[in-house]
């Protein structure tokens, strides 16, 4: 059984789904049965895959879809069942099939109530904003916390519609108006977020949604690796807004972003297994959202075209910002923290995507570098094997390059 565990490594968009669906096309070449965990955040993430003619952006359908993976929701993912059904009737659409999903029975949901104080909040702050894509993710953790107030993907299952209103209107009732308070909301001056949350109706139709998205998955548990020979771990956002890694606090993610999920997981359901693990960034950082970026001054719009078309200017994260790398030891610093966390053996891999915006090289404050430089000498893990290069949107064009060591030069 080979396992991969695919990660950003700076603030999100760094091509994650381009590296989820190569090792899902490597699984499929060999004829092995692959299965995707989507383990962190829920519907906010947006991962793109291309194909020569087909292109589709992955948001809790794993980016392995393609390759006929299946889908497997851990514990730790925060599913949003009322856009599900959009999702997967989109890529039926365009691909001809639905993907299979699984979902362990203890998934946190996400439902309509999150996502309008998430938006109803953030819209509050004003120039202050932390950055939100206003989908609820923090809300439904806060609210998770409370017994009463928790929805798991299993009760979802089963309740009729009814029951299943019944439900989200006792929460609304009972839990939002302590929540407003504890934030300072007022649903008389949060204009139309306000009105939605005092509307029954809205409610009752997310219950109808969330019921009937529940229906095309599957409950099952963390056994159901057994059953495939491939494994990849599929993370959302990146390194840097990890809810724990506090220099770039408040403007972070409710959820861990690096190795914790998947050696969590891994510890108790593969012990045996020595996952690759695969830091992915583009050959410059992005970040798309309020908070810090690190040399955005530094970036020279006018020396690349960069032609991104899946972070689309919007209200919640605005424009997608830019900035070259700054130093090495900085480019590696999350990645060693994220590491040294866990004892459990990793093979540890990096992969640059876009390098075709800027020339083949990683755009760095002390000017451009190639990947071979960059990738060698002081600051590299010692860990690092093997660096995966991307010029184009295409899996197939990926190549691999094993990592010069230290010692391989004397």
């Amino acid at each position: 059984m080979s396992v991969h565990i695919v990660i950003g490594k700076n603030f999100g968009d760094e091509g994650k789904g381009l590296a989820t669906d190569y090792f899902a096309a490597q699984s499929e070449k060999q004829g092995h049965k692959c299965l995707v965990i989507r383990h962190n955040g829920g519907g906010q993430a947006g991962h793109t895959v291309d194909l020569p003619a087909r292109r589709f952006v992955f948001h809790q359908l794993s980016a392995g879809s393609f390759r006929n993976a299946h889908t497997y929701w851990s514990k730790s993912f925060l599913p949003d069942l009322y856009k599900l059904r959009e999702e997967a009737d989109e890529f039926a659409a365009l691909h001809g099939t639905t993907p299979s999903v699984y979902g362990h029975p203890l998934c946190r949901c996400v439902y309509i109530d999150d996502v309008l104080v998430n938006m109803a909040l953030e819209s509050s702050r004003g120039k202050d904003r932390h950055g939100s894509c206003g989908m609820g993710i923090n809300e439904a953790v806060t609210r998770s916390a409370f017994s009463d107030a928790c929805l798991h993907l299993h009760e979802v299952k089963t309740m009729t519609t009814r029951e299943l209103y019944d439900k989200l209107l006792h929460i609304r009732m009972t839990y939002l108006p302590r929540r407003l308070q504890e934030l300072g909301l007022h649903l008389e001056q949060t204009g139309e977020y306000g009105e939605l949350l005092a509307n029954n109706n809205v409610l009752y139709n997310a219950a109808q949604q969330m019921h009937l998205s529940s229906q095309a998955v599957t409950l099952a548990s963390e056994d159901i690796v057994r059953n495939y020979d491939n494994i990849v771990f599929e993370g959302a956002q990146g390194l840097l807004l990890d809810e724990n890694y506090l220099l770039y606090a408040p403007h972070l993610t409710s959820s861990r972003t690096g190795l914790d999920n998947p050696v969590h997981f891994i510890r108790t359901h593969l012990p045996d297994t020595i996952p690759e693990v695969v830091y992915v960034t583009r050959s410059y950082i992005t970040r798309h959202g309020a908070g810090p970026l690190p040399y955005e001054d530094c970036w020279n719009k006018q020396n690349y075209f960069v032609a991104d078309h899946t972070n689309l200017t919007n209200p919640w994260q605005g424009k997608l910002r830019f900035a070259p790398h700054g130093t090495k030891e900085e480019f590696f610093a999350a990645m060693h923290s994220d590491l040294q966390k866990h004892t459990h053996p990793v093979a540890v891999s990096c992969m640059v995507t876009h390098l075709n915006e800027t020339d083949e090289m990683i755009c760095s404050t002390s000017g451009n570098v190639s990947p071979s430089q960059w990738f060698c000498g002081a600051c590299v893990p010692s860990q690092l094997n093997y660096i995966y290069l991307s010029s184009t949107p295409y899996t197939k064009d990926i190549r691999k390059m094993e990592i010069e060591k230290q010692s391989d030069r004397t």
